[in-house]
C-alpha cells in the first residue's frame, strides 16, 4: 500500500492528468503549427508553380504565333510539369483536411481547384495539341501546287477534339469554384482563370469545327461544288451588298478550281420567288427577295439567301451546288495584304490599298457600260483566286484577313448538308439573326439601299447600344442607336457618274441616298418605341422569326446625317447579360459604341 494519504494520491493523479492534458494540448498546438507551416510552405511552392504555368501560357501564345513548333512542344511539357507539381502540392491529406477549417478552408479549397483545373488543361488539352502542331498549323491550309493537303488536318482531329472537350469541362469546373468567402488575391486568380478558359474554350470549339468540317467540305470524299457570291457594298443589302457577280467553285480532294462566273444581273427576274418565302421575309423585304439574284441578300438570314441563290443557279445552269459562300471587296483588300499586288488583264494593279476604291467607286467612272464593269469584276476575282490557289501568299496574313473579314460580318458560309450546317450554325460565318444568352444579348442593325444605285460607297454608319434596368420587375430596357451620313460631295448629282447616283430612275433625286434601316432585337423582346433625331417617329413594326423588328426609311442629301433610336424591353433572365450589336458591313465598319440609357425616355435619349 502507498504511504501517501488519500488526498495526496488524489493530488498526484490530478497532477498526472494535468500533465497528460498539457501534453495533448501541446501536441495539438505543435500539429497545428506543423500543419500551418506545411500548408504555408506547400502553398508558396504551389503558387510558384502556378505563376510559372501562367508564364508558359504566354510563351506558348508567342511561339504559336511565330510558328516555332519545336519550342511549342518543349514549353507544353514544362507547363504540364508545373501544373502537375501544383496539383501534387495541394493534394496531400493535410491540405485536404485543412480545406474544412473555417475561413482559411475556402481559400485552400479554391487554390486546390485552380491547381486541378490547370493540370487537367495542361495534360489533356495543351499536350495533345502540341504533339500535332508540328504537322498541323496555319500553313496546313495553304495550297501547294493548287492543292490543300488534307492529311495533316485529319490527323489533328482527335487531339483537337480532346482539347476542346477538356477545355469545356475545365470551364465548367472553374465556374463552380466558390469565391464568396475567399481572399482578394484568390478571388482575382479564379476570375482570371475563368476568363482565360472561356476564351480558350471558344477558340478551341471553333478550331474543332474547322478540322471536323474542312476535309469533307474540301472534297475528301468526292468533289464538291460551291456558289461564291461577290457582294457589292456600294449598293447595300442587309446581308452585305448586292451579289454583283457569282462564280462556281469546285473542290476535289483539296484541289480548288474556279469553273464559271456570271453577272448577278443575269439571273431573273423570275415570275415568282424561286422558292417559297416565309411570310416574315415577304412582309419585310418583298417577293423580289426570291425573284432577283441581286436581291437574295435583302434578308439578313444568310441561310435563306444561300438557298435562293442556289436554286437560281440551278434553274439557269442545271447544276446543283453543295453550298454557298459570300465575300466582299473589303475582305478582298485584306486578302491582298497576304498575296501582295495582283496584275489584272485590264492593265490595272490591284493592291490592298486601292482595291476598295477601285472596285466600288473608280470602276464606274472608268467603265460606263455595265457589261464592261461585270468583266472587270470577273477579271479581278479570277486573278486574286489564281494567286491564292497557287499558294503564293503569306499564310498568317491570309488567316488574319479571313479572321478580320469574319469578325466584321463580311464572310458567310452555308452548306446543303444538314449535319455540316448544324456545325456552321451559331458561328460568325453563319449569318444568323441576333441571339441572347446569359452572357450576351445581341441586336441587329441591317441596312438596305433604296436608291437603286451605287451611292452607298459614300454612306457612313455608327452603331451604339446600351442597356439599363429601369423597372421593378428586373426586365432590362435596351436601346440601339444608328447614325448614318451621306458623305458624297455636294455636287454629287453632276460630278458622279449617272450609274453611281441612279440618275433618278427609281424615284430618288441624284446625289441623295435612300436607306431602309431595320433594327432587330432578340426573340421574346418587346418593342417600346423609336425616335429620329430626338423626335418620336412612326416606323414599320413587325417580326422576323420571332425577333421584334422596327424599320425606318431615310433620305439624305450630301452632307446630311440622321440618328435613329429604338428601345426594347428584354427578359429578366438576361438582365445581367452584356449587350452587343451586329450590323450590315458597309465599305467602312466601325466598332459598336457604348450608349447611356435615360430610363425616363429611353427611345428619345
Amino acid at each position: 500500500m502507498s504511504d501517501l494519504p488519500e488526498s495526496g494520491r488524489t493530488a498526484a493523479r490530478r497532477g498526472s492528468g494535468a500533465r497528460v492534458v498539457l501534453w495533448v494540448v501541446l501536441a495539438l498546438v505543435l500539429l497545428l503549427i506543423f500543419a500551418v507551416a506545411w500548408i504555408g510552405i506547400r502553398g508558396v511552392l504551389a503558387k510558384g508553380h502556378l505563376e510559372r504555368a501562367v508564364g508558359d501560357v504566354d510563351t506558348l501564345r508567342s511561339q504559336l504565333t511565330s510558328g516555332d513548333t519545336a519550342a511549342v512542344q518543349s514549353t507544353a511539357k514544362h507547363l504540364e510539369d508545373e501544373g502537375g507539381a501544383a496539383r501534387s502540392l495541394t493534394g496531400d491529406p493535410i491540405w485536404g483536411a485543412s480545406q474544412y477549417v473555417p475561413f482559411f478552408g475556402t481559400n485552400l479549397r479554391a487554390v486546390r481547384q485552380i491547381s486541378v483545373v490547370v493540370d487537367d488543361v495542361a495534360r489533356d488539352a495543351v499536350t495533345p495539341v502540341s504533339s500535332v502542331v508540328g504537322d498541323f498549323s496555319t500553313d496546313s491550309f495553304a495550297p501547294k501546287d493548287g492543292r490543300i493537303d488534307l492529311q495533316p488536318i485529319e490527323d489533328a482531329q482527335p487531339a483537337i477534339a480532346k482539347a476542346t472537350s477538356t477545355l469545356q469541362r475545365a470551364e465548367r469546373d472553374a465556374e463552380a469554384i466558390d469565391t464568396s468567402d475567399t481572399l482578394s488575391p484568390v478571388t482575382s486568380a479564379v476570375g482570371q482563370l475563368q476568363n482565360a478558359l472561356q476564351s480558350a474554350s471558344t477558340q478551341a470549339a471553333t478550331a474543332n469545327r474547322i478540322v471536323e468540317l474542312a476535309p469533307a467540305m474540301l472534297g475528301h470524299d468526292g468533289d464538291r461544288n460551291y456558289l461564291l457570291l461577290f457582294q457589292n457594298n456600294a449598293e447595300l443589302r442587309a446581308g452585305g451588298g448586292i451579289p454583283g457577280a457569282v462564280a462556281r467553285l469546285q473542290v476535289d480532294d483539296g484541289h480548288i478550281s474556279l469553273l464559271s462566273q456570271a453577272a448577278g444581273s443575269s439571273f431573273g427576274p423570275y415570275d415568282q420567288p424561286v422558292l417559297p418565302l416565309a411570310a416574315d421575309t415577304a412582309s419585310l423585304y418583298g417577293s423580289i427577295t426570291g425573284e432577283y439574284m441581286q436581291d437574295v441578300t435583302l434578308t439578313p438570314r444568310f441561310d435563306v439567301s444561300a438557298q435562293l441563290a442556289r436554286e437560281m443557279w440551278k434553274q439557269k445552269f442545271g447544276e446543283q451546288v453543295d453550298g454557298v459562300l459570300a465575300i466582299d471587296p473589303v475582305t478582298l483588300s485584306y486578302i491582298l495584304r497576304a498575296t501582295g499586288p495582283v496584275q489584272l488583264p485590264t492593265g490595272d494593279t490591284l493592291t490592298s490599298d486601292n482595291a476598295v476604291k477601285l472596285l466600288l467607286s473608280d470602276v464606274y467612272a472608268k467603265y460606263t457600260d455595265p457589261t464592261a464593269q461585270d468583266a472587270f469584276f470577273a477579271a479581278a476575282a479570277s486573278s486574286v483566286f489564281e494567286k491564292v490557289s497557287s499558294g503564293s501568299f503569306d499564310t498568317k496574313q491570309f488567316i488574319a484577313a479571313l479572321t478580320q473579314g469574319t469578325s466584321e460580318g463580311r464572310l458567310r458560309l452555308w452548306s446543303a448538308d444538314q449535319g455540316e450546317q448544324r456545325q456552321i450554325d451559331d458561328t460568325a460565318v453563319a449569318g444568323s439573326l441576333p441571339s441572347a444568352t446569359k452572357a450576351t444579348r445581341q441586336f441587329g442593325v441591317y441596312l438596305n439601299d433604296g436608291t437603286g444605285s451605287k451611292m452607298d460607297y459614300y454612306l457612313d454608319k455608327t452603331v451604339a447600344v446600351g442597356s439599363s434596368i429601369c423597372r421593378k420587375d428586373g426586365r432590362p430596357t435596351s436601346v440601339v442607336q444608328v447614325t448614318i451620313k451621306n458623305t458624297a460631295p455636294a455636287d454629287a448629282a453632276t460630278s458622279l457618274p449617272e450609274y453611281v447616283t441612279g440618275g433618278g430612275d427609281f424615284g430618288t433625286e441624284p446625289g441623295k441616298i435612300k436607306t431602309l434601316i431595320a433594327v432587330y432585337a432578340p426573340t421574346n423582346a418587346i418593342y417600346l418605341g423609336s425616335s429620329q433625331d430626338g423626335k418620336q417617329v412612326g416606323v414599320q413594326t413587325t417580326s422576323d422569326g420571332g425577333h421584334p423588328v422596327a424599320q425606318l426609311q431615310t433620305l439624305l442629301a450630301p452632307g446630311e446625317s440622321t440618328t435613329f433610336r429604338v428601345a426594347f424591353l428584354g427578359e429578366a433572365k438576361f438582365a445581367n447579360a452584356g449587350v452587343q450589336a451586329i450590323s450590315t458591313p458597309g465599305v467602312r465598319q466601325g466598332k459598336v459604341e457604348p450608349l447611356s440609357i435615360d430610363c425616363a425616355n429611353p427611345a428619345q435619349g
